[in-house]
């Protein structure tokens, strides 16, 4: 009836042609002058039924003239896309805008709670820089922009270089949302703050602040209420904002990533060079910017491959400077970040490029700057709330690969030399120095560390120290490396020999074999026949017992056996023979075992060194088991238990804990070959539990496979299958032979 004109027209048409004025109405409708004036000049949201109902009655309105007045205000208002404080950009979504799904799911979400009313809607999306806050926010506004029909607005704060003054930004706002000169003319800024609050509070719109400097900066510029969403993107988590939601970005996941390099490249290019293009994303960090950037550097040079960007980027070096396209270069972004710390703050995030791990406690910043713990974690959230630096759950700071690289080239042109070096070396000392009081934790003759030291990570107890040397294993291993580069060696031997019980905890790590022949070496290089025994015997341990290298852990255990001879050190002599023994178990070497443990426990009773006997003599009775003398494998294996048992026993604490489990796990074996299976049983579940309770998951898997086939004979098949399921479940922690087994093994049961 009306046609395409907007509700206010409407109204004006139908009040003019009733000759009406707006008082006459007020008083008609009991709708007030200064609202009947808002609609129908558009500056309020459209009113509700009922106020349109009492329009209708004001002005005299027969039926279908009231339902066509109703119809228009029931008409959407056309989205306003309006771009204000100084941005021409309106909020568009990135044509190939990739991934961020659950991210984007959340501000669906708000967008629907904001629907209702009430509640402050308010997300700050955080994150390093080009990690996509603003394209995600853009995406968000496009997505979302038919469900706020008074107007999406997206305001730029140049919050990193320039910001907008919040007065600026309310001004435009406020402008944007329909107020007068006249009115803005008349409010001071307080009141200008109000004003939007009030019109976002009444109205349904998005707004997105986007690159918000500090919190100072958005304040004003929220809402305490209502129906609108308001976005603000930040490189700083702007902790200081109450009642707001938050979502931090961080690098794509890898296959978001490769998705979107993919999308700039196009398909066909991209799956001629399928493995190169993931190897840019690795490159890239997974950071969308880099991503776009390696994008587009590769989009105008066509004729050049994938494989000759990689080869570009690999050196770490050039990575950054690679990292440009036309003005837009990935080092600038960080660097507007960086001018803005405080000189504290720059300096610690230079220094954090030595960090040799891929993360880090606040204990690492202390140690590089010379600092407490406290007064680095204090610099460290700094870079946290700068945006360079990100905090996880677990108390760990992360460094960006390539802000990593931005960090390293700062502290190559801004400190001198010598200060990178001393701080290079109060790093790599304090890992080492850790590192060997956490793996004395578990050598009988150390233990606790002294009450008088004081170190920047608490090791009160054993548990602690195992989980140090484990979540900062990256980290003491490469300064391990480093030491032994530069040819520190005594501190290479000193950190291998604290591990020589702490290295049975942790068997498949990986890296023991590098560990123990690292410290060999240094050892040769210091002319110490007694450390070269020692380490040669671990190395020896490690290929036996972490690589199933059984020929090569022969031959070096003799090669320590020649060096220990050399020391007369009648320790590390019965354990090369030890370790002989033990990999040619693994070999199927009955006798050679045999003559090799027998000759350990023989060294051990002559020359009363019991350190290594229970070890050797549990050996011993396993190869008679094999020579088919189960009998006196048993006898030889209740001498170790009764050795142990001895009040005055040599062997002690975790040393003899792990003795115990091994001879008790022994003993079950020799029970299963004589054919008395509840007794096999009874020590496979006793060895079991001591194997669970000092932490030596990979024996438990042995354990329990055990305990199954001995219940298997025993009728039990439930409890059988219970132990295999335990075995499957430790995953990792077990070795591939025993996993197998165990599967093996379940699937000749019957079914459930």
């Amino acid at each position: 009836m009306f046609g395409e004109k907007s509700f206010g027209a409407v109204l004006r048409g139908l009040r003019q042609r009733g000759r009406l004025t707006m008082e006459e109405l007020s008083e008609a409708s009991g709708v007030s002058v200064r609202a009947i004036g808002d609609m129908e000049r558009g500056r309020s949201r459209v009113p509700q039924r009922r106020t349109v109902v009492a329009l209708a009655e004001g002005l005299g309105l027969e039926d279908a003239e009231r339902e066509a007045l109703l119809a228009a205000a029931r008409a959407p208002r056309p989205t306003r896309a309006v771009a204000v404080a100084g941005t021409a950009v309106p909020p568009r979504s990135v044509g190939d805008f990739t991934g961020r799904e659950p991210e984007l799911a959340l501000l669906r979400e708000a967008a629907d709670r904001s629907r209702a009313g009430g509640a402050v809607s308010v997300w700050v999306v955080s994150g390093p820089p080009g990690c996509g806050k603003t394209t995600l926010a853009l995406k968000a506004a496009a997505d979302l922009a038919e469900e706020f029909p008074d107007g999406c607005f997206v305001v730029d704060l140049h919050g990193v270089e320039g910001p907008v003054d919040t007065g600026e930004a309310l001004l435009k706002l406020l402008k944007a949302l329909g107020v007068s000169d006249g009115r803005l003319a008349r409010e001071d800024a307080q009141g200008r703050a109000g004003l939007l609050r009030a019109l976002l509070g009444d109205r349904r719109c998005l707004v997105v602040l986007d690159n918000a400097r500090d919190e100072g900066q958005v304040r004003e510029l929220l809402p305490a209420g209502g129906r609108s969403l308001v976005l603000v993107t930040s490189r700083r988590p702007l902790t200081g904002l109450e009642d707001v939601d938050r979502l931090a970005l961080r690098e794509m996941a890898r296959d978001e990533a490769v998705h979107l390099l993919r999308r700039i490249l196009g398909e066909e290019r991209a799956d001629a060079e399928a493995e190169a293009v993931g190897r840019v994303v690795e490159l890239c960090g997974r950071l969308p910017l880099a991503l776009r950037v390696a994008g587009n550097w590769l989009t105008v040079r066509s004729g050049w491959t994938v494989g000759h960007l990689v080869r570009r980027l690999a050196d770490e070096e050039r990575r950054l400077g690679a990292l440009a396209a036309g003005d837009v270069r990935v080092e600038a972004a960080f660097e507007l970040s960086y001018r803005q710390l405080t000189a504290q703050a720059a300096r610690m995030l230079r220094l954090l490029s030595l960090v040799p791990g891929p993360d880090m406690t606040a204990a690492y910043g202390a140690a590089l700057t010379a600092t407490g713990v406290f007064d680095a974690e204090d610099v460290l959230e700094e870079l946290v709330e700068a945006g360079l630096l990100q905090a996880t759950f677990t108390g760990r700071y992360q460094l960006h690969d390539l802000l990593r690289l931005f960090a390293r080239a700062r502290l190559s042109r801004e400190e001198e030399p010598g200060e990178r070096e001393a701080a290079d070396d109060r790093l790599r000392a304090w890992l080492l120095e850790t590192a060997v009081l956490a793996g004395r934790w578990y050598k009988p003759e150390h233990g606790a560390p002294s009450e008088s030291w004081q170190g920047l990570t608490p090791l009160e107890s054993a548990e602690e120290a195992r989980a140090w040397l484990q979540s900062e294993a990256p980290s003491w291993l490469a300064a391990l490396r480093g030491a032994a580069h530069r040819g520190e060696h005594t501190q290479v031997v000193e950190t291998a020999h604290a591990m020589e019980w702490f290295c049975d905890l942790w068997v498949y790590w990986g890296h023991w074999p590098e560990v123990f022949w690292l410290a060999a070496e240094s050892a040769a290089a210091l002319d110490d026949p007694y450390m070269r025994a020692f380490h040669l015997n671990c190395y020896s341990w490690a290929l036996n017992t972490c690589e199933r290298r059984f020929r090569e852990a022969v031959e070096w255990a003799d090669e320590a056996l020649e060096h220990a001879r050399r020391a007369q050190d009648v320790h590390q002599q019965t354990s090369a023979l030890m370790l002989g023994a033990s990999a040619h178990f693994q070999l199927g070497e009955a006798q050679a075992v045999a003559d090799r443990s027998l000759a350990s426990v023989r060294l051990s009773e002559d020359t009363g060194h019991y350190e290594v006997w229970p070890q050797a003599t549990r050996l011993y009775g396993t190869s008679l088991r094999l020579l088919g003398r189960a009998d006196e494998a048993l006898t030889q294996h209740q001498r170790v238990i009764t050795f142990l048992d001895a009040p005055d026993c040599p062997v002690s604490g975790h040393v003899a804990d792990i003795f115990r489990t091994h001879a008790t796990q022994a003993l079950g074996v020799d029970y299963a070959a004589l054919g008395q299976w509840r007794e096999a049983a009874d020590h496979f579940r006793r060895a079991q539990a001591e194997s669970s309770r000092i932490g030596i998951s990979h024996r438990e898997a042995e354990q329990l496979l055990h305990l199954a086939e001995a219940l298997i004979e025993l009728g039990e098949t439930e409890e059988a299958r219970y132990c295999l399921h335990q075995v499957l479940a430790l995953g990792d922690a077990a070795d591939d032979k025993e996993l197998k087994a165990a599967q093996k093994l379940l699937d000749t049961l019957p079914a459930e």
